[in-house]
């Protein structure tokens, strides 16, 4: 599951994605074979945090499960 950051919570993509024009066409970020494509990936500084991405309007997506 893809999860976008903030500093104080955590909020469903599908209430940022819905406007951003990278989305796919159910207004999810464009998620493909474990990889973000609207978006790059951060450096992992620990193996026990989830995989981290940010996205081409600048928000910060993990990957949880």
């Amino acid at each position: 599951m893809l999860v976008i950051m903030m500093d104080d919570r955590i909020i469903s993509p599908k209430t940022v994605c819905q406007s951003c024009c990278w989305a796919d066409r159910s207004g999810e970020p464009r998620w493909r074979q474990g990889h973000l494509t609207c978006g790059h990936p951060l450096a992992k500084s620990d193996h026990h945090i989830p995989n981290q991405y940010e996205c081409q309007m600048g928000f910060r997506i993990a990957q949880i499960s």
